[in-house]
């Protein structure tokens, strides 16, 4: 049975109340996917912190109306499925920056390649997807 916005995980509670309905959607999707609870809970999660945070005003007007509890009419609105975005590294306008492969914005940014590297390597392992290293001039 797939989460709703009056049964949720605990782990949300302390969201904003469409950054939680983004978590759930995805939670949801992720649940179909095949992924565990254990699994599609901190993946959700993550993804729908980034996305609250890069999210402009039309899109969090279209989630108001969106039902999460449905996803079958969904083919993978991030592109693919849904946990299969990639996490890059890469140079760019003197810092080091960490995006998920088609945000519109980086998550993080850094002063050096380890430190963003790390990052970079600890979203995709809780999102169970990859980590794409640049170099300086790639």
């Amino acid at each position: 049975m797939p989460y709703s916005m009056d049964d949720y995980p605990d782990s949300l509670k302390n969201m904003e109340k469409l950054e939680r309905k983004k978590a759930i959607d995805i939670i949801n999707a992720l649940l179909e996917e095949g992924y565990d609870d254990g699994r599609a809970i901190p993946i959700g999660t993550e993804q729908a912190k980034e996305w609250y945070s890069d999210a402009s005003k039309k899109e969090l007007d279209a989630l108001k109306d969106k039902d999460v509890t449905e996803h079958e009419d969904d083919p993978g609105q991030q592109g693919g499925k849904i946990a299969d975005n990639d996490v890059e590294v890469f140079f760019e306008d003197d810092e080091w920056k960490v995006q998920t492969k088609g945000a519109k914005r980086p998550s993080n940014t850094y002063d050096n390649k380890s430190d963003a590297k790390n990052r970079a390597e600890e979203i995709a392992k809780n999102r169970g997807s990859d980590t794409i290293i640049h170099n300086k001039n790639d």
